[in-house]
C-alpha cells in the first residue's frame, strides 16, 4: 500500500507538468562541416543543408524559467576532407552530402522581457545518418553507412548542441552550434587524421501554446 500511495503521489505531480508541455515545430538552413586536422592546421569542408523539426518545451520549474527542449530533426548535413595518404600527403578531397535523424535534448533557461523569451540552452545530440552521396574522383557513389569502406562513414554520431532563442507572440528564432564527438571515418590508415561532424543551424519556428 505505500508502494502504491508513493505512486500515486509521484503521478499528481508529474500531471500538471504534463499539463504545461508545449510542443512546436521549426525549419531553417544548416551550415554543415566535416572538421580535420592536417598538416597542424584544422581544415573545414563546409556546404549548405536544411534542418526541420519537431519539438517539445518541458517545464522544470514552477516558474517556468527552466525547461527541458527534446527534439526529432530531420537534417541534411555533409562537408568535405582529405584521405588517400602518399608521399605529398592526403591528396584525396571527399565532398559528401547526406541525410541524418538528430535528437538534440537541450536543457533552457529562460530570461522574460515583458513579451519576449530569451532562452539560452545546451544539451547532448545524438545522431543517425541515414543515406547519401560522397564526390571524389568518383561520380557522386553512394555513401554505405555502417560498412567498413574507405569511403564511408560510420553511422552513428554524438555530440553537444549550444544555443540561443527569441520567442514572441509564440513565434521564435533560434541559432545552435553542434560539435560532433565521434570521428566520423569508417576507415581509418596509417597517416590519416580524424573527422568531425560541425553545423550551426539558423531556423524559424511555433510553439502551439495556449
Amino acid at each position: 500500500m505505500r508502494k502504491i500511495g508513493l505512486l500515486l503521489i509521484a503521478v499528481m505531480m508529474v500531471l500538471p507538468a504534463i499539463a504545461q508541455v508545449s510542443f512546436g515545430v521549426r525549419a531553417g538552413g544548416a551550415y554543415s562541416s566535416l572538421i580535420q586536422k592536417v598538416e597542424d592546421t584544422y581544415e573545414a569542408g563546409a556546404r549548405f543543408g536544411f534542418s526541420i523539426a519537431g519539438l517539445a518545451d518541458i517545464p522544470l520549474s514552477k516558474n517556468k524559467k527552466w525547461s527541458l527542449r527534446p527534439e526529432v530533426a530531420f537534417v541534411n548535413q555533409g562537408g568535405a576532407y582529405y584521405s588517400n595518404q602518399d608521399i605529398h600527403g592526403m591528396a584525396l578531397h571527399n565532398k559528401c552530402w547526406y541525410y541524418s535523424l538528430q535528437i538534440p535534448v537541450n536543457v533552457a533557461y529562460t530570461f522574460t522581457f515583458t513579451d519576449v523569451h530569451l532562452s539560452v540552452f545546451a544539451g547532448p545530440t545524438f545522431d543517425w545518418s541515414l543515406f547519401g552521396k560522397m564526390k571524389s574522383r568518383e561520380t557522386n557513389p553512394d555513401l554505405h553507412f555502417g560498412v567498413s569502406d574507405e569511403k564511408d562513414l560510420k553511422p552513428c554520431d554524438f555530440g553537444m548542441n549550444v544555443g540561443l532563442s527569441v520567442e514572441y507572440s509564440n513565434f521564435f528564432f533560434s541559432v545552435s552550434s553542434l560539435c560532433g564527438m565521434i570521428d566520423r571515418r569508417a576507415l581509418k590508415r596509417d597517416g590519416e587524421t580524424s573527422v568531425y561532424q560541425n553545423n550551426v543551424t539558423f531556423s524559424l519556428g511555433y510553439y502551439f501554446r495556449k
